[in-house]
């Protein structure tokens, strides 16, 4: 069998110096190894057959979607591997409003998902920020993002998932069943294994039913603390919101800047931009005068947003925040998560990191689940600066976290850049546990070799 044969299609394969640059070079990780071939199958039997080939030439795998994550997990760092690009297997295949569920390749974009159950009155309410994601990358690192503070995170929206295994073999994990309590939990075994243990190929996605009401809500600080302390209030007094998302006034400034649109509020130092969903209008209208009156001491400004085009323009901003941060700076953005009683201590300790290692931070985040983006900008520093610098900061960040009873990684996975960290932060027996179940499934290390640990 040869790559040819079983991708006939020459706009399908790259072998050697045809590879894109797209392979080569990636935001988050300079040091790109050069593979030996990029395929771009358009079904689940082309899978099987290129994960049979690897098994064959004795190949290491790498499977890939949008290219859009962080961490490194999508990187080949080892050199020679056979990348599996699934973007072009991007299907909607059904909609079963029976058992509310969407199935899905692994290839269709969060965007694409979300706009088609919300034209059939339906929710898709896992948010990260990178609408361009593909629902497959999700998956392999339990994506969050926004809702996850009511709604949870993907892994609670998956029911079923077919994928292939490191031998070439088929498997189907979880079902369409509620309640499961029949053997292991292997779907949610793979859900946020980045790649490691098997290609996903199809998905049957839990949605839920439209709420009838949402409405959107800025809230204006004179500072980074009193915002930290304005989360606190709206978690503890029942507010009960649908997002609740913290971002300082030095990070929005970037995504004004790049997008050539202004937040509704320019006062204060810190912001909270929050939505509040219900089926019922009064509800809704209870809870956000319930709101102003909890934080009218607290807040500088509170903005209700009152139309769609105002909520559809600042929640635009906020999801831009990474995009402009790309176009300005380079930078290093990390996503650690604590208990949600020490978010306010977290977001503080960078501040005073930022102090002792003259690296320039901002923090972005999900302040409703504890999942804070810190942001270390690289501006002019050269890069043997930078990376001295870089290094000192993450190590006492780090350190912090993991007595805070935090995690290096919420939602963008620990590929290779956090891998070091993973292990620090985790018992031996934590990280044996994984090594005998990677090497269980995987005991060729043949899929996405060196990352998680």
């Amino acid at each position: 069998m040869q790559l040819q044969t079983i991708i006939p299609d020459h706009e399908r394969l790259f072998l050697d110096k045809d590879v894109p640059e797209a392979y080569k070079t990636d935001h988050s990780w300079k040091d790109v190894a050069a593979v030996k071939a990029v395929a771009l199958p358009e079904s689940e039997q082309e899978i099987r057959d290129l994960v049979t080939y690897a098994n064959q030439e004795d190949l290491s795998i790498i499977a890939r979607g949008a290219g859009t994550g962080v961490a490194g997990s999508q990187v080949p760092t080892k050199g020679g591997e056979l990348i599996i690009d699934v973007h072009r297997m991007n299907r909607i295949l059904e909609m079963d409003e029976e058992t509310m569920t969407l199935t899905v390749e692994p290839g269709v974009q969060l965007q694409e998902i979300q706009d088609f159950v919300e034209r059939k009155g339906y929710f898709y309410p896992p948010d990260p920020g990178s609408k361009n994601s593909t629902i497959g990358g999700n998956i392999a690192t339990n994506a969050g993002g926004m809702r996850a503070v009511k709604y949870g995170t993907t892994r609670d929206y998956v029911r079923e998932l077919d994928v292939v295994l490191p031998d070439g073999q088929k498997a189907t994990l979880g079902s369409l069943n509620i309640k499961d309590s029949s053997g292991y939990d292997l779907k949610d075994l793979f859900i946020g294994s980045e790649g490691t243990l098997g290609i996903t190929t199809r998905i049957k996605l839990k949605v839920l039913p439209m709420p009838k009401y949402k409405q959107s809500v800025i809230l204006t600080f004179d500072s980074l603390k009193a915002a930290t302390d304005g989360v606190l209030s709206i978690l503890k007094n029942g507010v009960e919101p649908a997002a609740l998302e913290l971002f300082e006034r030095g990070t929005i400034e970037y995504s004004e800047k790049f997008t050539e649109k202004k937040l509704q509020s320019q006062k204060g130092d810190a912001y909270i931009l929050m939505t509040l969903d219900s089926n019922e209008q009064e509800d809704l209208s209870r809870r956000i005068s319930f709101t102003e009156n909890l934080l009218k001491e607290q807040a500088v400004e509170i903005l209700p947003l009152t139309t769609p085009e105002e909520e559809e323009k600042a929640w635009f901003l906020r999801d831009h925040i990474l995009v402009a941060l790309m176009q300005f700076t380079e930078f290093e953005m990390l996503d650690e998560v604590v208990p949600i009683n020490r978010f306010a201590e977290m977001i503080s300790y960078t501040k005073e990191l930022q102090e002792k290692h003259g690296i320039n931070v901002i923090n972005f985040g999900h302040a409703g689940d504890g999942n804070i983006h810190t942001v270390l900008m690289k501006e002019g520093m050269d890069e043997a600066a930078w990376q001295t610098k870089r290094k000192a900061y993450l190590d006492d960040l780090y350190n912090k976290v993991h007595e805070l009873g935090g995690l290096p990684s919420a939602e963008h996975g620990i590929g290779v850049i956090k891998k070091g960290y993973l292990e620090k932060m985790s018992q031996p027996v934590e990280i044996q546990l994984m090594r005998k179940i990677k090497n269980a499934i995987d005991p060729d290390n043949r899929l996405n070799p060196g990352k998680i640990f």
